[in-house]
């Protein structure tokens, strides 16, 4: 096996065949057909005016691979008398939480208030075209969790805190395409990532686990008096009443009756900062004209994407405004679950196809922002938070049409007489955002969007519009945990995980977090992690 590093054009490095040959002469190696070339790295330069592509891998006989995909599916089924632990909420940390105790011999009985993919499509046209919200089954609540329908984006910054790798080709055995092993910024796309999603669940199913759907979580069941108490398992809203040895809590950053839940059982939570703004659409070609300097990219550079940060300040107090959720060829989507609310995410398909191009531009909101709400105690941020969707919903006036500005009138202070075209199904009206944001926060905004139309040449158009809001960018709640052993400090075999907890953002960072929030499960249960 020998190993490369080079760099291509994009002509050569996205074009298979090209691509060995280029390997293969640098290499100085004979391509006989009988050897392979394996990726582990592939990025695109676009600093300078001539764009390249850093690749980085192997070469390499068909055995010498025959170990690349490390992740094996487990092949033998859970005993009948394995210990019990119960996962609320089936998005990525309790998918891959489950997973992981099967592994580890104890079975996952995961309770998920929302439907199965294929049966939540169904609740997403409505809420698209009709008007009508599901509470427990949309985009945000269902199999698989807000990611489901959301993009899919696997790239994340915390390579420290667990395997990475592992969790991709978790992704990879059960259907994901091979380059989410290499690139640089993977992404499986929102229109194949359901069938992923499944496949995982078959996995668990046919490992000894339980999924259960449509069954929503209402009460913890607990033992004893606070500090300390102990969970024995949870009630449904059915009345049913399961038990376990342990309670896992995956339960996302949008379910705001489990923190009001929590809250009435006098179990410990936190109000949290987060991050609340608008999510911005410009067409893709102007995006890729910014980022690769070329009125065409042509047929081998991927859409382009962007990132965006800068400090803003604002009554003597200042504050980051950033991207997020940065969406190529993509779309917009209504991110409510529940009806009387306004709230925005983006999407984007595996090709990156759409001819629009989005992201969130948000800012970082804290307890000093939300000391209105200080009487709402832990529940604070969300209040502020819900107070904003509610907000956009009056003003808009229209069903689940989001009110909209042009950039420039946003940071004119001006309505848009007009509004440009969008990818936003349920429409747009046009509308001052200012009479939906905060005073502070509008300012902040249009402060950082004159400072990334100056470091994105043609970013700051009439052409690109804003729509309001996007609020659910993660959790303005934390559910505390003991850092080592992610167990609740108050409630013993009560185990908070991942985004819904206020520990992970993103799909990779929560499978990690309920991997190891798994494993933390194990070891009190005195099973061998």
């Amino acid at each position: 096996m020998v190993s490369f590093a080079l760099t291509l054009t994009p002509e050569v490095a996205f074009q298979k065949n090209a691509m060995r040959q280029a390997i293969f002469k640098n290499l100085s190696l004979t391509d006989s057909g009988d050897l392979e070339v394996v990726l582990t790295k592939r990025s695109i330069d676009a600093r300078m005016s001539q764009i390249k592509v850093h690749l980085e891998g192997s070469v390499g006989t068909k055995n010498e691979f025959s170990n690349a995909i490390k992740y094996q599916k487990p092949e033998k089924r859970l005993a009948e008398n394995a210990k019990r632990v119960l996962i609320v909420g089936a998005g990525p940390a309790g998918l891959f939480a489950a997973l992981r105790l099967i592994e580890l011999g104890i079975k996952p009985i995961i309770f998920e208030r929302g439907k199965e993919v294929r049966e939540r499509r169904f609740d997403l046209v409505s809420v698209n075209r009709k008007n009508l919200i599901n509470p427990d089954s949309n985009y945000c609540f269902g199999e698989g969790g807000a990611g489901t329908f959301s993009d899919g984006k696997l790239y994340t910054r915390s390579t420290k805190r667990g395997d990475v790798r592992r969790i991709l080709e978790i992704f990879k055995v059960h259907g994901a395409a091979d380059e989410i092993l290499f690139e640089a910024h993977p992404h499986i796309g929102t229109n194949l990532l359901p069938g992923i999603v499944g496949a995982i669940k078959e996995t668990i199913v046919a490992g000894g686990g339980e999924i259960h759907f449509n069954s929503k979580v209402v009460e913890l069941e607990l033992e004893g008096t606070l500090n300390p108490s102990l969970v024995k398992g949870v009630k449904l809203s059915s009345g049913e009443r399961i038990r376990g040895e342990a309670v896992m809590l995956a339960t996302g950053h949008s379910a705001r009756d489990i923190y009001r839940m929590l809250r009435s059982q006098s179990v410990l939570i936190e109000a949290k900062p987060f991050a609340l703004g608008v999510r911005i659409e410009h067409q893709q070609k102007l995006i890729d004209s910014i980022q690769y300097r070329k009125a065409d990219r042509g047929n081998h550079l991927p859409a382009a994407a962007y990132r965006l940060v800068t400090q803003t300040h604002f009554g003597g107090v200042q504050k980051g405004v950033f991207s997020f959720c940065m969406c190529p060829g993509g779309f917009i989507v209504p991110a409510v679950t529940d009806a009387g609310e306004i709230v925005v995410n983006g999407m984007s398909p595996s090709r990156r196809d759409s001819p629009f191009s989005n992201s969130g531009i948000v800012v970082s909101v804290d307890e000093s922002d939300f000391k209105d709400f200080a009487k709402e105690g832990p529940l604070s941020g969300m209040a502020f938070q819900e107070q904003i969707e509610k907000r956009a919903s009056q003003v808009s006036n229209a069903g689940f049409s989001a009110p909209a500005q042009r950039l420039v009138d946003f940071v004119n202070r001006k309505t848009s007489s007009s509004l440009p075209e969008t990818s936003y199904q349920p429409g747009v009206v046009s509308r001052d955002l200012r009479e939906v944001l905060p005073a502070d926060l509008s300012s902040r905004l249009a402060e950082a969007f004159v400072v990334f139309g100056k470091k994105m040449k043609g970013y700051l158009t009439a052409d690109a519009q804003l729509l309001g809001v996007e609020s659910r960018t993660s959790s303005p709640v934390r559910i505390l945990r003991n850092s080592e052993s992610f167990e609740h400090p108050q409630v013993s075999g009560l185990f908070p995980v991942a985004e819904g907890a206020g520990y992970a953002g993103g799909i990779v960072s929560a499978a990690i977090d309920g991997e190891l929030s798994a494993e933390a499960i194990a070891r009190k249960l005195s099973i061998r992690a």
